[in-house]
């Protein structure tokens, strides 16, 4: 046989193994969801009140994102973007039954069984999949995450506030899969100080059952959203004035380090990629911080919206690098189906797109696109590269009073169009719109297309998938 040809047999059939091997062995995949982590509440993005030194040691090890968003400025309407990859109003998630700008206790809607999540897709590749935390998508039975591709799910229906016996709110259940297996209530209460710890020894334990095969974990720790609650030790570990809300993140980075120590003595480290990040921007009334940013949670301003990203694969992500191009949690969907070599074929419109290359190119700036502000119902803003245009100087009355009531009063609104250049001016101080009217008029023209698909308020545009009601919603604890 001819020494050449030979050779070239050989190659291909190394080429061959290799591919195979990739395609048999996709990474682990493991996402660290805050709730209400503000952009300048870890040290790594210049907090000097909160010591997370576990977590700024994963920023060195890995990317650190500067630009990074969540999929809206509240809870719910953020986790439907990062389990679907589409802005919460695409799939009828911005807004409750009463329109209101997250999801309560006995809710008559949820995220929609027939939408592919993301949990769902990796299943199609073989994953293990499991939530350890809060979910805030629904609280019936067809909405729980069990429904939604998770195999495994211990944590909170919703906010751990959301057991207000004014608005009168069943007892806050903690649910193994889709049994309740204790509540906090006057008379019998789970201890809320330990939930992270038993989150970080769930999270622990379910790697341990199924590293064998690829998985992916959401940890969505319901800290540090209000009320704050850490073990006594993490107090010692804050200045912040609001000492409760920087102990619990200060856990949160305990906890951090437990998992990344967990994966690296395992062997696993060096296929698994793991993402920190939070559902929205910090509110400052209960302790957290967004530092130079604008605004806070439930607006629309940068500071409702940008969070820490943190991307973390030995090996793979080089590391002490740093990411200044826009990303979203809507991106998670399309990019980590792309790293496990999961095709879909479902045709179903996404919002998000593939950012891995962020993950290992992250000095080459990407391509612009446009990313919406999407929130309670309206297309309030939108970024383009480094501009930004505020759009809710061009609201109706009957807009901004829906607005405000959505938001319970706590969103500002304008009575003019507001450009900012945010690598310039991240806090958004200098309105250049009269500057730069051609800037405004080609931002405009993405709010319109995008206005036009999919509506505002009430009225559904026609690329919305309206989810499904439940006519009576029972409470998880009767």
């Amino acid at each position: 046989m001819n020494y050449y040809f030979l050779l070239f047999l050989m190659l291909v059939g190394l080429s061959s193994n290799l591919h195979a091997e990739n395609k048999s062995t996709p990474p682990n995949i493991i996402v660290i969801f805050c709730d209400d982590l503000g952009y300048a509440d870890l040290s790594s993005y210049g907090s000097l009140w909160n010591r997370t030194p576990e977590i700024d040691q994963m920023a060195t090890e890995g990317v650190r994102f500067t630009d990074f968003y969540a999929g809206a400025p509240v809870c719910t309407p953020s986790r439907a973007g990062l389990m679907t990859g589409c802005y919460a109003r695409r799939v009828d998630m911005d807004l409750d039954a009463r329109n209101r700008w997250v999801l309560f206790p006995t809710a008559s809607k949820g995220l929609n069984p027939q939408e592919t999540t993301l949990p769902e897709a990796l299943k199609m590749g073989g994953y293990s999949t499991a939530i350890i935390g809060k979910w805030h998508l629904g609280d019936q039975p067809e909405f729980l995450p069990v429904r939604h591709g998770f195999d495994y799910w211990f944590g909170l229906p919703y906010s751990n506030d959301m057991e207000n016996q004014q608005r009168k709110d069943p007892p806050l259940p903690l649910l193994r899969n889709g049994t309740v297996i204790e509540q906090l209530n006057e008379h019998n209460a789970f201890d809320q100080t330990t939930l992270t710890k038993r989150y970080t020894d769930e999270a622990i334990k379910w790697i341990g059952e199924n590293k064998k095969k690829p998985f992916f974990l959401y940890l969505a720790h319901t800290m540090p959203h209000n009320p704050v609650a850490a073990r006594q030790q993490f107090y010692a570990q804050t200045s912040n004035p609001k000492s409760g809300f920087g102990a619990s993140v200060a856990e949160i980075s305990w906890s951090t380090g437990e998992i990344l120590n967990y994966i690296r003595n395992e062997g696993l480290a060096n296929n698994t990629l793991v993402i920190f990040t939070s559902d929205n921007g910090g509110a400052p009334n209960f302790g957290a911080s967004n530092g130079i940013l604008k605004g806070r949670k439930g607006q629309i301003h940068e500071g409702g919206v940008r969070v820490p990203c943190i991307a973390w694969w030995p090996g793979k992500i080089k590391p002490g690098t740093t990411c200044n191009s826009p990303g979203s949690v809507i991106d998670f969907f399309a990019t980590f189906t792309k790293i496990a070599n999961i095709q879909l074929s479902d045709n179903v419109k996404r919002d998000g797109t593939d950012i891995s290359s962020s993950f290992f190119n992250p000095e080459i700036k990407q391509k612009p696109r446009p990313y919406f502000y999407w929130h309670v119902g309206y297309l309030q803003a939108v970024r383009y590269g480094d501009w930004k245009l505020n759009l809710q100087g061009t609201y109706s009355k009957e807009a901004r009073e829906n607005i405000k009531k959505a938001c319970y009063g706590s969103t500002p609104t304008l009575d003019h169009i507001e450009l900012f250049n945010l690598r310039k001016d991240p806090a958004e101080k200098i309105n250049v719109a009269d500057k730069y009217p051609e800037i405004v008029s080609q931002i405009s023209e993405f709010a319109e297309k995008e206005k036009n698909a999919l509506g505002e308020w009430t009225n559904k545009g026609k690329e919305v998938r309206k989810t499904v009601y439940i006519k009576n919603p029972k409470p998880l604890i009767k």
